[in-house]
């Protein structure tokens, strides 16, 4: 078990200001169209204890990136967010995840559980091809695949939830097909939960099994 005081490191110092006036309207600009750094900023307590959230979430992203292949893993404010391109996860049309999925899952599943003072929200997009209606229900249904996988990884249900927001959300344009490569993605939205938030206002954020 290790203690984690606040410190100056350069994503502390980030997850620190995303909770002041000037930081969290900088913040507000960002997430107007970003429905996952909206959560995370929205989730963002700041001040000294964000930055030792920062710290927390520092260890955890490191890892996620040493263990995930074809995902984008960001630090963003006081918590991580994780991007897949939906290709890598589904076939066209589809919701049953690849078994190169399961195996990144399985992988991911690990440090959740040994970073486990968090809260775990999957995000499902799609691009706008095809109806609306059609889009929400398959972003739910990959939103959901992937928030269920990772229970039967022994991942607490409390901690996780999931929703899809179908094409509402684009990160790119629609109008070519790069653009809509990047609006299909499933996103993992990692920010801290109650327990995290009380031990940081204390300075003492503990990781165990180190």
């Amino acid at each position: 078990m290790i203690a984690y005081p606040a410190c100056n490191t350069s994503n502390q110092t980030k997850g620190a200001v995303i909770g002041a006036t000037a930081g969290a309207a900088a913040g507000a600009v960002l997430a107007k169209d970003n429905k996952a750094v909206a959560i995370i900023l929205g989730a963002a307590i700041g001040g000294v204890a964000g930055g030792v959230i920062g710290h927390y979430m520092d260890e955890q992203a490191e890892k996620i990136r040493e263990d995930l292949s074809g995902a984008k893993v960001e630090r963003v404010g006081e918590g991580i967010l994780i991007t897949f391109d939906s290709g890598i996860l589904f076939d066209i049309d589809s919701y049953e995840l690849k078994e190169e999925t399961r195996k990144n899952l399985d992988k991911l599943s690990v440090t959740m559980n040994k970073y486990d003072e968090t809260e775990i929200k999957v995000l499902g997009h799609t691009d706008n091809t095809g109806t609306a209606e059609y889009n929400e229900k398959l972003s739910d249904k990959r939103a959901d695949a992937v928030r269920t996988y990772l229970v039967t990884n022994n991942i607490k249900s409390a901690r996780l939830s999931d929703i899809g927001y179908g094409e509402t959300d684009p990160i790119a344009t629609n109008e070519t097909a790069d653009g809509r490569s990047l609006n299909r993605r499933v996103e993992i939205v990692i920010i801290a939960d109650k327990k995290l938030q009380r031990a940081a206002e204390k300075g003492d954020v503990e990781i165990d099994g180190e």
